[in-house]
């Protein structure tokens, strides 16, 4: 077996192992964890208020899509920082791909706002 394969079974059996010790971890706790379901413990938690109605209400589907825009935003600002600890490394190409990534990034905000997706209420 070469060292490359040799690098990812090393991987693989740390992965196992974890699955192993994550699975027997769960399963001890659901042997050991005391079990004495009513109804009262099936009824929707309000702050210590007796819950009215049913617990079922319908949301806004604007605050959905405004997390999905701050997590998509969020997680490609992330590729800034590298690029900015190895600024020198990239030199004058490293600038000018991150100049167009940082174009497609305004890019994609200037259409959610315009189409009006960051808009809170």
């Amino acid at each position: 077996m070469s060292e490359f394969l040799r690098d990812y079974l090393t991987v693989i059996w740390f992965g196992a192992a974890a699955l192993a010790i994550g699975a027997i971890l769960l399963g001890a706790a659901a042997l050991v964890r005391p079990s004495h379901p009513n109804f009262e413990k099936s009824i929707a938690y309000e702050s210590g208020v007796d819950p009215v109605g049913i617990g079922w209400s319908q949301s806004q589907i604007r605050y959905y899509v405004f997390a999905l825009l701050f997590v998509i935003f969020d997680v490609e600002a992330v590729f800034l920082f590298p690029w900015a600890a190895n600024i020198e490394r990239y030199g004058a190409f490293g600038l000018i791909v991150m100049v167009v990534f940082i174009v497609l990034l305004l890019d994609g905000l200037v259409y959610a706002w315009k189409r009006g997706l960051l808009r809170w209420v």
